[in-house]
């Protein structure tokens, strides 16, 4: 499915909503998820953290487990779940009201801008898009602590016997992801710049917010 192709309405329009937004993230990073180094993260990235599917087991567990890994986990892999969590209730929070102005419409790149400005919330969107780039910051000091990945597989059995395997999966999902990166720098600078300009283009309300999106070419 493609950003300019119109989403038939068979479930509900938060869903929908949601399998749009994914296709449109691919195209915008289509060129990162064909570079050898990139692709796990942004895979991360378009599934764990902004994808279409809910993930409420992980996020009971890290309700459930948090007072034990404050204690327990060091200080970057706690801030990131922090602000996972964080971000997952800024996007629920936008993607609903963007549901509401959608109500029964077929998704399409007009009908997207229009529910997008008419929500408006710039300071949100701001937010959104620095947490985003402050997870993928996080990950990528964590995982340059080989005993972080120790940590990690040797906790695998108790988390998962204690009731915590959906957030240890997640966990180590995104460690392995950002182990295999060099260096995330252009990956993070690509992000920032391209859904600030997205952003910025759809509250002025631009006759096509979504051209050169995807490395300098217009989604099909």
């Amino acid at each position: 499915m493609r950003p300019a192709e119109a989403v038939s309405v068979t479930s509900s329009p938060l869903r929908e909503l949601r399998l749009w937004q994914a296709a449109r993230l691919a195209s915008t990073y289509g060129d990162l998820l064909h570079d050898p180094e990139c692709v796990d993260a942004v895979k991360f990235f378009l599934t764990d953290l902004y994808g279409p599917e809910e993930h409420i087991r992980r996020d009971q567990d890290l309700a459930r487990a948090w007072s034990i890994l404050s204690r327990t986990l060091p200080r970057a892999a706690l801030g990131l779940l922090e602000r996972a969590l964080e971000l997952k209730t800024l996007t629920m929070e936008l993607d609903e009201s963007m549901a509401q102005q959608l109500a029964a419409r077929p998704v399409t790149q007009e009908s997207y801008a229009a529910a997008y400005r008419a929500v408006g919330r710039p300071e949100a969107r701001r937010r959104q898009i620095e947490l985003v780039l402050a997870i993928a910051a996080d990950l990528e000091r964590v995982v340059r602590h080989a005993w972080v990945g120790l940590a990690l597989r040797a906790a695998r059995v108790p988390a998962h016997a204690a009731g915590f395997g959906a957030l240890q999966d997640f966990l180590e999902r995104g460690f392995a992801a950002f182990r295999r990166m060099r260096d995330a720098g252009r990956m993070l600078s690509a992000i920032g710049e391209r859904e600030t300009r997205l952003s910025a283009a759809l509250f002025r309300g631009d006759p096509a917010p979504f051209a050169a999106q995807a490395a300098g070419t217009a989604p099909p």
